[in-house]
Formats: C-alpha cells, structure tokens, sequence
C-alpha cells in the first residue's frame, strides 16, 4: 500500500479545548503532517501543536473580529490549496470540512457537530441576541446555512464523535457517518476515593452563559452545598456578584490542579444543555466520580442514571436545587462505586482513538487507491 501524502485541516486554533485536544491525538499519529486553519493563536496553544508546522491565514479582520467577520470563513478555506497532498483530514465543528479536493485525493471529516450557532443550539457568543444585528444577521445565516450543507457533501467520509453528532449529520446533511468518540484525558493511575468523603461539587469551563454557570450558582446559593466553580470568562464578574459563601471560584487552573480538585470533590455538575459529546463528565469520571448533568445531548450516551451519575431536566434554580440535594443524598449513601465508574471510562481513553481512528483511515484509503 502507497503511503499517502497527509495534510490536517482544523477551523481556528484560539482556545485549547476539546477539539483541538483531537487534533493533537491525530497530529501524534500523522507527525509530519502540516496543520492548515483559518485563525491561529499561538499564546492559546500548547507546544505539542506550536511544535508543529501550522499553516493560517493573515486576514486581518478575522484576526482583529473573529466573531463579526465569522462569514469570510468560507472563502478562507476554499482557497486553501491542497493539490500535493493525497490524503486530506479535517476536524471541524463549522469551517474545516469545507476544503476543495480533486476526485484522486480523499478526504475523511471528522465531525464535532454541525455548527451550533446555525442550528439554533446554544453558543458562546451573544451577538445573534442582539436587536440591533439580528436582520443582517438572519440573512448571513441562511447563507451559511446553505454553503455549511453544500461544504459537508465534500469529503468522501464523515465521521461523528457520538451518536447525537451522527443524527444532527443525518438532519442537517442528509448523510450517514462512523462514529469514533473523541480522546479524552483519562487518568487511570489515580488513587480512587469513595465520592462521599468529597469536600465539595465542582463544575468548571469557560463561563459564558450557554454553559448554564447562572442557574447553577443560584441552585447553590438555595440548597447551601459547597460549590468549587474552575474557569474564567464574560459570565465570572456576574457570577460573584451573586454567589453566596458557600460557592468558591478559582480562576483559571492548569490541568494539574484541576485533576487535584476533581479528586477532591464528592462528584461533578455539568449543566450544559445538547452537549455534542460531552468531554468534562468522561475526565471527571475516569477519577471515580459520579455526574449529575443535563438530560440531552451526549450525556445521554456517557451517562447511566444511578451508576455513573443522574440527569435533572429543568433548569429553575429551586428545581435544579432539589435534584442537587438528592444527588447529595445518593453519595452520602454511597450508592456509587468509584471504581465501577471509572471502568466505564476506558472505552474513551486516548489509546483507544488513536487505534479506532487509524484504522478506518487507512481502511478508507486502501479501498480509494483502487480506485484511483
């Protein structure tokens, strides 16, 4: 079998998380492969991927705007030019499966979601709220909307990282996919603690309103539990100004600090709604800590109610506060088992992607050199 000549697409490299912690996992099985995006950040990244040979754009607005020029994105990556390369792989949420290939060169996607803030999912940013951009607005949309379906009929394979992605491609591209779940951090040499000698809950992420930050402080504030809040963002100001003493927020930390407070908590709160996998229960899970999350997305594929963790649906702060209590109530009970939790988390690990996701490559590229 000829090897092939490989090249990465991914949408912008600004901010590390789960996606760009996939294209790390498949630069590791690519290393010589150049990395093509639309933003880069070097500041965000880390030198696993500043290491690398990354190859973006130097439009100034999208550098300066990222979020209002957002619709020059297309154009950005139309014109990269791929001709040399005989395998394309792109890892994309909006822009990266978008890029023009010649019928002899394959081209596998691998899918995060479709874009969000298409689709009328919760996003970061504000701006589509905003009276003021929301007729200019609605009409870039719908053109996105139409280049975003015309751009995901481009790779000759998809491949979606859950089952929850594999339906929104199946709704909104009228295409099926392999699915291959995302590498996550998995710590597997941590010593285990029962949940309920925990000091506290922690939840953590960027603190921007979609992740739902609000309504849990203010469950906190009703039911009185301890509450250790990781992150930084627009929301964080907002947030103290209205939490009780019982919530406690850190500020951004590094992974190793994390992972100690993980360790330390009696269980994890993830309350974002239609998570497109869902990497944070997963992590918090693989140290032998049960999740209470939001019933959607792809919690529902990670989560066994009253093994690993529980749902709750509503978002109403007393609501949401009385399932807090009895989530309490279940670990003080100890009705979970670390240890069984964190076996469930193995089928994730990093290991495992790397060795799912070249096998279908080259399975998918032996089958193309036949025909080419």
């Amino acid at each position: 079998m000829i090897t092939p000549k490989v090249a990465l697409i991914h949408d912008h490299l600004v901010q590390y998380g789960g996606a760009e912690k996939t294209l790390e996992t498949i630069m590791e099985i690519f290393p010589e492969a150049p990395v093509y995006t639309g933003i880069y950040n070097p500041n965000k990244m880390p030198k696993s991927i500043t290491g690398k040979n990354i190859i973006h754009s130097n439009n100034v607005f999208l550098h300066k705007l990222p979020k209002y020029f957002s619709f020059l994105m297309p154009l950005v990556f139309e014109s990269i030019d791929l001709s040399k390369y005989d395998l394309i792989l792109s890892d994309s949420s909006c822009w990266a499966k978008g890029v023009l290939t010649k019928p002899s060169q394959l081209h596998i996607s691998y899918i995060h979601t479709p874009p969000r803030f298409l689709y009328k999912y919760s996003v970061e940013s504000e701006i589509r709220k905003k009276r003021l951009f929301k007729p200019a607005i609605s009409i870039i949309d719908l053109i996105l909307r139409n280049w975003d379906f015309t751009a995901a009929q481009r790779p000759n394979y998809l491949i979606a990282n859950s089952n929850e992605v594999k339906n929104r491609i199946s709704k909104f591209y009228s295409r099926d996919s392999h699915i291959i779940n995302p590498p996550v951090d998995i710590e597997y040499n941590s010593e285990l603690t029962n949940p309920s000698e925990g000091k506290y809950y922690i939840a953590w992420g960027r603190l921007v309103s979609y992740k739902n930050f609000l309504p849990l402080v203010k469950s906190f504030n009703i039911n009185g539990l301890p509450l250790v809040i990781a992150g930084t963002g627009p929301e964080e100001k907002k947030l103290k100004s209205i939490a009780k003493d019982n919530v406690k927020f850190t500020g951004w930390v590094e992974d190793e600090e994390k992972n100690k407070l993980i360790k330390e908590s009696k269980g994890v709160i993830n309350a974002v709604e239609d998570e497109d996998f869902g990497m944070v229960p997963v992590e918090a899970m693989s140290y032998g800590k049960p999740v209470l999350a939001h019933k959607s997305g792809g919690h529902l594929e990670t989560i066994t109610e009253g093994v690993n963790g529980m749902f709750f649906e509503s978002l109403k702060p007393e609501e949401l506060s009385n399932r807090i209590i009895q989530f309490d109530k279940m670990i003080n009970e100890e009705t979970f088992n670390a240890e069984d939790i964190r076996r469930e988390t193995m089928k994730y690990s990093k290991e495992r992607f790397k060795e799912e996701y070249k096998s279908y490559v080259m399975e998918k590229w032996e089958v193309h050199q036949k025909q080419y």
